[in-house]
């Protein structure tokens, strides 16, 4: 399980950035849609977890394996390219610009939403026998759709105190998320990557922070399974405010640290 320095592992996420944001619009479109859908299909996983076993915990556990699935077959997430492109540019890769970063965050976000919508249609079919069943009728089903109006609506309910909230659990979801990120840099073995990713993902899925793609299909879902939420509740109350609080999240707490102090390190002290 051989170990990156960290000078080393930040040499990578900048390169990766670089890379990401000269990708062709195919190449993008393609790798987020799978992204989005792969990690779609892990939250519906865990959440039949949660219900069939009652242990929120198992699915926390077991969760992550969706998040290293998508990264080992290099594809990518909205929450990763928040903080890995940024990098390029503050390191003055050449070629870089802030509109070649803002089209790459666009493709990305349209890629994992139709992945993620892609894999809620499916679930949705699957819970409902093509929509010929009631949708209560199932547990997991009954669940996603109470999970949808919780985090809209419920938040909603708190005014501007509940906005604040979903904006910081965006921000810690993607501090996380976004070390998982790394963590797949920081080993050249797969069993090394697998362990440095599980860690993080485990701790934002079990502390109930939001991730923009997680609710890309948890809340789409909830609409097609009886949620009692709007479109407009979802969007406003929960995707937007989501978004916004994973690019701080994971541009703040993960990308610029790690970038100022292992890729741009202060001078030394003198010894006095």
């Amino acid at each position: 399980m051989a170990y990156l320095m960290p000078t080393e592992f930040v040499t990578k996420m900048i390169d990766a950035g670089e890379a990401k944001i000269f990708m062709s619009t195919r190449d993008t479109l393609i790798r987020a849609f799978m992204a989005g859908a792969i990690l779609a299909l892990a939250a519906a996983f865990a959440v039949t977890i949660n219900v069939q076993t009652g242990q929120p915990l198992v699915g926390a556990i077991l969760f992550p394996v969706g998040f290293c699935l998508l990264y080992l077959l290099g594809f990518d997430l909205l929450t990763g390219v928040f903080t890995l492109c940024p990098l390029a540019l503050m390191d003055k890769r050449p070629g870089v610009t802030m509109g070649g970063i803002l089209r790459n965050w666009g493709l990305v976000f349209i890629g994992n939403f139709a992945g993620a919508m892609t894999t809620a249609v499916m679930m949705a079919i699957i819970f409902t026998f093509a929509f010929t069943v009631d949708p209560g009728t199932n547990p997991v089903a009954a669940k996603i759709g109470t999970i949808g109006e919780g985090r809209t609506v419920g938040y909603a309910a708190h005014g501007a105190a509940g906005m604040l909230t979903l904006f910081i659990r965006g921000v810690l979801c993607n501090w996380m998320v976004s070390t998982g990120v790394v963590g797949a840099m920081v080993s050249t073995s797969v069993s090394g990557k697998v362990i440095a990713m599980w860690m993080p993902i485990m701790v934002f899925f079990y502390m109930g922070f939001e991730h923009s793609i997680v609710n890309m299909f948890l809340f789409p879902s909830g609409l097609m399974l009886g949620g009692k939420f709007s479109i407009y509740d979802y969007m406003v109350w929960n995707e937007i405010p989501t978004v916004v609080g994973n690019l701080v999240g994971g541009l703040a707490f993960v990308g610029l640290t790690l970038y100022s102090t292992h890729a741009r390190t202060a001078p030394k002290r003198n010894a006095h």
